[in-house]
């Protein structure tokens, strides 16, 4: 009998040194294994990947300090948006315009505002000012209902939506920003790209989609005469220029 229970007792403690070892191998659940000083793999931390240009960087490792005043940081977060809605939207209009006037628009947006919003995405990393990686809920939804429109239609939403009244407010939010502004870098970057958002808009303006809205605003958009005689050109004079909000644009 006693010889049975040493049996037992031997075979008891077998199986919990078995568990702890077990414990020990995988690590406590509150205790990730392979250590800590990574990050989680569930949140990101330093573990998550960089976001590529252009795309935002919430994912890249910031912290919010004082390197930029609080209304700078606002400019920068909504300037980045606008620019990927507008991108976005261009994106869908050179594929989906009908009139090939339009088409080309859309693609001289694309190409211009990728470039500005990439020159703002390494501003916003050198400030360490975190930007989403997609645009806001609202405009989300415009680019889902214009992609939902075709021919003639299509295109008079871009031309009205984005070619105007998105470079309308992009137009005033840099003209103010460039006021109130204090950073140099900042400074820089509006004045490189705000003469190609007022340039775009003129190309909007004269767009046949435009209608009564493009020839009634023409003279009342900011930048005034000067806007209205930078015609379609071609570049802008921000050289890669759109960019801020293509960014605005």
């Amino acid at each position: 009998m006693k010889v049975r229970e040493f049996k037992l007792t031997a075979c008891a403690m077998a199986l919990a040194f078995s568990f702890g070892g077990a414990m020990a191998q995988y690590g406590s659940p509150s205790q990730p294994s392979g250590g800590g000083n990574t990050g989680s793999s569930v949140t990101g931390g330093r573990s998550a990947p960089a976001a590529q240009a252009g795309t935002g960087t919430r994912n890249t490792e910031t912290k919010k300090d004082d390197q930029v005043a609080r209304g700078d940081r606002k400019f920068i977060e909504e300037v980045a948006g606008s620019g990927m809605f507008e991108v976005q939207a261009a994106q869908l209009a050179a594929r989906q315009a009908s009139d090939p006037k339009v088409k080309s628009f859309a693609e001289m947006l694309v190409d211009q505002h990728t470039k500005a919003n990439d020159d703002l995405v390494k501003l916003a990393n050198a400030k360490r000012v975190e930007l989403s990686a997609a645009p806001p809920r609202d405009m989300r939804r415009d680019l889902e209902k214009l992609g939902k429109k075709q021919g003639q239609e299509f295109d008079t939403e871009f031309v009205r939506e984005v070619g105007i009244k998105a470079h309308e407010k992009n137009i005033k939010a840099f003209e103010k920003a460039g006021k109130d502004t204090k950073d140099t870098e900042l400074k820089a970057f509006i004045d490189k790209t705000l003469p190609t958002l007022k340039e775009h808009l003129a190309m909007a303006q004269k767009l046949p989609q435009a209608g009564k809205q493009g020839g009634e605003q023409m003279g009342r958009s900011s930048g005034g005469s000067d806007t209205s005689k930078m015609g379609a050109g071609g570049g802008a004079a921000t050289g890669g220029g759109s960019g801020a909000n293509k960014t605005g644009s």
